[in-house]
């Protein structure tokens, strides 16, 4: 099988042309394999581009042990990149493609940046001071931490495992963000990713989770994000209740392309 690698602020996903159905039988066991990072290619996760009526395409979303996700937000900007690659879409083109989250428009502009519009959140939720729960796709737990420096300290395998799992968020849990403001358009942030069940470079609906709950705070409605892996921009429209119009800016990189034995 023939596949791309990319990355997205070091956030890292296995691609597969999946137009003619090839891959249509995977299996979970196949996926974790492939994002091993000793035993496969390794990745954050895995997408398959397939084909759909009235949309550029649609994309498909496996975490790196295999488990299937509505969305990934650095994800969708590297299909996105991925697809002007194969020719279906082309440079400085708006167009639409279709997710299990729902619909999103994107373009593939210079530099190797993809600006993508995320779902409308319909429910912004203030669970503690400084404590936010929303779903940008997928759902985000956000706390901001008092300073950079604490946020550099955070273990945060040990402090993110009991919020990930907390019988609040219910069976599925919650992804984890921990944010420092750096300015009052500017967050820097560190995310657990379930399903990685590990800290990750960047986390596209993370960014955008924490973005909006720095927004709110600060009383903006453009956020610049420091992720571990590379710098993005989240620009929305809030209300303080939900935000619409929600457009996440960043990098969208091939690092390489080969073939690989599907077992």
């Amino acid at each position: 099988m023939k596949f791309s690698k990319y990355q997205g602020a070091g956030n890292d996903f296995v691609m597969l042309d999946d137009t003619d159905n090839s891959f249509s039988a995977i299996s979970p066991q196949q996926i974790s394999r492939l994002c091993d990072r000793r035993f496969g290619i390794g990745a954050d996760g895995l997408l398959l581009l397939r084909r759909c009526n009235g949309y550029a395409f649609r994309m498909k979303y496996y975490n790196s042990d295999g488990s299937e996700a509505t969305f990934c937000g650095n994800g969708a900007r590297c299909i996105c990149a991925f697809a002007l690659r194969l020719g279906i879409v082309g440079k400085n083109e708006y167009f639409s493609f279709i997710a299990d989250d729902g619909t999103h428009t994107a373009v593939c502009l210079d530099d190797n940046l993809v600006n993508l519009r995320m779902i409308d959140v319909w429910q912004i939720n203030k669970i503690g001071n400084g404590k936010f729960f929303l779903n940008t796709g997928v759902p985000h737990y956000v706390e901001i931490a008092d300073s950079r420096r604490t946020l550099d300290g955070i273990k945060i395998v040990e402090t993110a495992c009991p919020i990930r799992f907390a019988e609040q968020f219910g069976p599925s849990g919650t992804n984890v963000n921990f944010i420092a403001v750096l300015s009052d358009d500017s967050i820097a942030i560190r995310t657990y990713e379930r399903g990685v069940e590990d800290e990750t470079l960047a986390c596209g609906t993370g960014i955008t989770a924490a973005a909006i709950a720095a927004g709110i705070c600060a009383g903006r409605n453009s956020i610049n994000v420091e992720a571990k892996g590379g710098n993005l921009s989240v620009s929305f429209e809030t209300d303080g209740i939900s935000a619409r119009n929600i457009w996440l800016k960043g990098p969208a990189v091939e690092v390489f392309c080969g073939e690989t034995d599907l077992v």
